[in-house]
C-alpha cells in the first residue's frame, strides 16, 4: 500500500460533490456491531449510481440508450474508524476528469459530527453489456461539474502482486444471491468472500485498516472460485480469487490489518 499522503477535500465546489446520508441498521453490521465492509462497498455503489442519476445518466438510461454500465475496476479504502449500528453517516463522492478508458471517483465518509471516518479512491470503466467489452469513456457524453482535483487519498492505484506462494483458503460456488443487475458477481460480494478467508476468532482479534481490490475478470453464477491468501509480514494479507476450472484470476486484493 505504501505510505501515501492523506489529502483533505475542502476546496472543491459544492456542485462537484454528491452527498447522501445512510443510517447503519442491524442488517448492515457484523457481530461486533460495526458496519460490514461489504455493506460499505454497497453504499459506495449506491452513492455512485445516485450521483450519475443526478447528472442525467442513471443506470436505466445508460443501459437503454447506450447499452453500457459503469463497472468498478479498482478501489482502495482507508479506514479511520468503522461506523457502528445506529449511526447516521454521510458519504461524499466526486468524479475526477475521465481518462480515455477509466474514470476515477473518490469518496469520503463522515460521522454525524463531520469527522472523517473513511477515505476511498476508485477507478471505473464503461462496459458494453452485450459484448462484455470495455468502451471508451467518451461513449457516454456526461458533462461533469468539476471542482478542484483534490483526492481523498493521494497516490495511484497501481499493480498488486506478491512473491510468496498462496494457500487455498476455501472454494465458493457463485449463486443467484451473489450476482447483480449486470449478471455478474457484485463487487460487495467479493468483499464478503475475502472476509470469509478469516476465522471469526481472527476477526475478533484484528481489524482491517486498509483494503485495496482489483477486479480483473468477471465471475458468473455456476462458476467455482478458489480463494487463496498469504500473509506478507505482520500486517499485510494478500488474497486472490481464481476460477477453479480455467485458473483465470478474477480479483486481487491486499489488506492492511492491525490488532483491535
Amino acid at each position: 500500500m505504501g505510505q501515501d499522503k492523506i489529502g483533505v477535500c475542502v476546496d472543491m465546489t459544492s456542485a462537484s460533490i454528491y452527498k447522501k446520508d445512510y443510517h447503519v441498521d442491524w442488517g448492515d453490521v457484523d457481530f461486533k456491531k460495526e458496519l460490514k465492509l461489504s455493506t460499505l462497498f454497497s453504499f459506495f455503489q449506491d452513492a455512485s449510481s445516485m450521483a450519475s442519476e443526478e447528472l442525467g445518466f442513471g443506470i436505466e438510461h445508460l443501459q437503454q440508450d447506450f447499452g453500457v454500465a459503469w463497472v468498478l475496476m479498482k478501489i482502495r479504502v482507508d479506514i479511520v474508524r468503522n461506523p457502528k449500528v445506529g449511526e447516521t453517516i454521510t458519504i461524499e463522492t466526486w468524479p475526477l476528469e475521465p481518462g480515455k478508458i477509466a474514470c476515477d471517483r473518490d469518496f469520503i465518509v463522515r460521522d454525524g459530527d463531520s469527522n472523517i471516518l473513511i477515505r476511498a479512491i476508485s477507478s471505473w470503466v464503461i462496459m458494453d453489456m452485450h459484448e462484455r467489452k470495455i468502451k471508451r469513456t467518451s461513449t457516454v457524453p456526461i458533462v461533469y461539474p468539476f471542482g478542484e482535483n483534490e483526492r481523498a487519498i493521494e497516490g495511484k492505484l497501481g499493480k498488486l502482486k506478491v512473491e510468496e506462494p498462496l494457500e487455498v483458503a476455501y472454494q465458493k460456488m457463485i449463486g443467484y444471491s451473489d450476482i447483480d443487475f449486470n449478471g455478474h458477481l457484485n463487487n460487495s460480494k467479493y468483499v464478503d468472500y475475502m472476509m470469509d478467508c478469516f476465522q471469526v476468532e481472527e476477526h475478533q482479534k484484528y481489524k482491517v485498516k486498509s483494503i485495496e481490490v482489483h477486479f480483473t475478470n468477471e465471475a458468473f453464477p455456476g462458476e467455482v472460485m478458489a480463494l487463496q491468501k498469504v500473509m506478507v509480514g505482520q500486517e499485510e494479507v494478500y488474497i486472490e480469487g481464481k476460477n477453479d476450472q480455467s485458473e483465470k484470476v478474477i480479483f486481487k486484493s491486499k489488506l492492511i490489518i492491525e490488532e483491535v
